[in-house]
């Protein structure tokens, strides 16, 4: 007998299972969403060619140079590196900034 009601009640619940739905989806026209247009093609420049006969261009500003404090920081920092004494480190880093 348990077997009998365990099984009509697993009928049941299966066919009254299938009646409810969480969804209703209705037939009709599809949307199609048109892809997106392709990027433009990237410009091609063509590099500026030397001509042959013409004068070569040079650059005659010298080149920044950095203040007194940061030349002189730079020679104390290599003077310690290359080994120098305290007593010497000053008068390398005055020859070595100016």
């Amino acid at each position: 007998m348990k077997r009998f009601s365990l099984c009509l009640m697993v009928l049941t619940a299966l066919l009254l299972g299938q009646a409810a739905q969480a969804q209703i989806v209705l037939p009709g026209p599809t949307q199609v969403v048109p892809p997106p247009s392709p990027p433009p093609p990237p410009k091609l420049e063509v590099p500026k060619m030397p001509q042959l006969d013409a004068p070569p261009s040079y650059n005659y500003r010298p080149l920044p140079r950095n203040s007194f404090s940061d030349r002189f920081s730079k020679c104390l920092e290599d003077a310690a590196g290359a080994g120098l004494g305290p007593a010497h480190r000053g008068t390398y880093a005055l020859r070595c900034a100016n």
